[in-house]
């Protein structure tokens, strides 16, 4: 079996005791500037300075380090996906490396096995946690993490579109802290058995997340992973649900990708019955190895990515049908009674899949946008510049009354201030009953007065 079998002891105890003492810090460390753009490293088109190895790397006045595996037919005009596996807690970069007792087979959760099959363009890196974990303190394993990505995109031709974290349990844990502190630098994550251990700095900004988890699991309960996946379809846009997880004693997983996601977000949860904490459950038994089913789920995911494109860019967008949600209650902007009438007005309804709950957005200017009504392609605007105004929808004139602001509060939750009265849409008087009026007022901070974009 693969070496982490031989830690389960110890990941039980250190596991036990870090959530006894809390998560690590969540300080920011700098951003390296090449985040979330294609382009060519300045490792491309140059000798590589780097080479499949053991490295040391001066990060936070600490001297950590990292393994790394270059390809064998390593081009050097090529951009290469870059891909971070982390370990487990007790575990070493040289676990994650070698594959354990499984060889090769099971290198890099068995990610370089297929990254091999499928014509070797990926670059591993396996880092060293200080004390074999990733207490993060400080933000201290993310700056690391910032150092590695300077180091190797200087040395190595990089896509920078194109770089993935993965880690079991607490590498995991790390890997979730990535998702959160750099969503523009990594494209997507997988997080097996994770929790969240080392930090969650902003977290609020979406990214392509994949999370693995078994029933079983008596060392990080599957709660947590759920709770970390969750963050994610909120960020995402993607639609809630309670997905499908398969029954105890059957001995299989069950893979769910969420729908309604932001175009180039996706959700993905898999949830096993077998092994417990485990990164490697194998179908028809208790037990795992490198023939599981997760590597190549994982791979999937990642290589889904098209290495040409940047990530869509985040925030409101022309071209997309969107349901405005209301923060408190959870019910949809509405155009009453699904009127195609000028002055029909905006209430708030539960989700019945009608058009007249779906609006896109044009471009008004200054940050400034129009929303429009999909079944009737009129506008919102507000009768007046008075707090407790209606919102009805009206032909665009291209009014001031007719502009919105979308203001980032947070988990994909903006607020919407008009241009001419600069109050912020909201529900009168914070009802949660379908019927109720949108009007504008002076923004409280109120749940009712913020609004996510869902993608209709």
């Amino acid at each position: 079996m693969v070496r982490y079998r031989s830690l389960f002891g110890s990941v039980t105890v250190a596991v036990a005791a870090l959530l006894g003492l809390g998560v690590g810090g969540t300080a920011q460390a700098t951003v390296p500037a090449d985040a979330g753009v294609a382009a060519a490293t300045a490792g491309c088109g140059k000798a590589p300075t780097l080479v499949s190895g053991t490295h040391s790397i001066q990060s936070g006045g600490q001297n950590r380090s990292y393994i790394l595996r270059v390809p064998n037919n390593y081009d050097n005009n090529h951009p290469y996906r870059l891909v971070f596996g982390f370990h487990w807690v007790g575990g070493t970069a040289n676990d994650v490396d070698s594959g354990g007792t499984d060889g090769y087979n099971w290198s890099y959760y068995g990610l370089r096995r297929l990254a091999d099959n499928a014509g070797n363009g990926t670059i591993f890196v396996a880092p060293q946690g200080n004390g074999n974990g990733w207490g993060n303190p400080n933000g201290q394993d993310v700056t690391f993490v910032d150092d590695m990505i300077r180091q190797l995109e200087g040395g190595l031709c990089v896509d920078t579109a194109q770089l993935f974290s993965s880690g079991f349990s607490y590498g995991g844990a790390m890997t979730y802290a990535l998702a959160c502190a750099r969503p523009t630098v990594f494209r997507a994550v997988a997080v097996y058995s994770g929790a969240n251990l080392s930090g969650c700095s902003g977290g609020t900004q979406p990214i392509a997340y994949m999370g693995l988890h078994g029933l079983r699991d008596n060392v990080l309960p599957i709660s947590s992973g759920r709770a970390l996946r969750d963050q994610f379809v909120r960020n995402n846009g993607c639609t809630p649900q309670n997905p499908p997880e398969p029954a105890n004693g059957s001995l299989t997983h069950i893979v769910t990708a969420y729908s309604g996601c932001r175009a180039g977000y996706p959700v993905v949860w898999a949830a096993f019955d077998g092994a417990g904490h485990d990164p490697g459950p194998r179908d028809g038994c208790t037990c795992d190895g490198w023939q599981t089913w997760t590597s190549g789920e994982v791979w999937k995911f990642f290589t889904q990515f098209d290495s040409s494109t940047p990530p869509p860019p985040t925030g409101p967008q022309v071209g997309v049908n969107y349901h405005l949600v209301v923060s408190q209650g959870g019910k949809l902007a509405d155009i009453n009674g699904r009127s195609t009438a000028a002055g029909a007005l905006l209430i708030q309804w539960t989700s019945n899949g009608g058009l007249n709950q779906q609006f896109d957005l044009l471009d008004s200017g200054g940050g400034y946008f129009h929303v429009r009504a999909r079944h009737s392609n009129l506008v919102l605007q507000v009768a007046s510049n008075n707090s407790g105004a209606d919102i009805t929808q009206q032909p665009d004139s291209n009014a001031t009354s007719q502009q919105w602001k979308f203001t980032d509060q947070g988990n994909g939750i903006y607020t919407l201030t008009n241009r001419q009265s600069s109050l912020v849409m909201g529900v009168a008087g914070s009802s949660t009953t379908d019927g109720a009026h949108i009007t504008q007022s002076a923004d409280t901070g109120n749940g009712s007065q913020r609004f996510q974009l869902q993608t209709a």
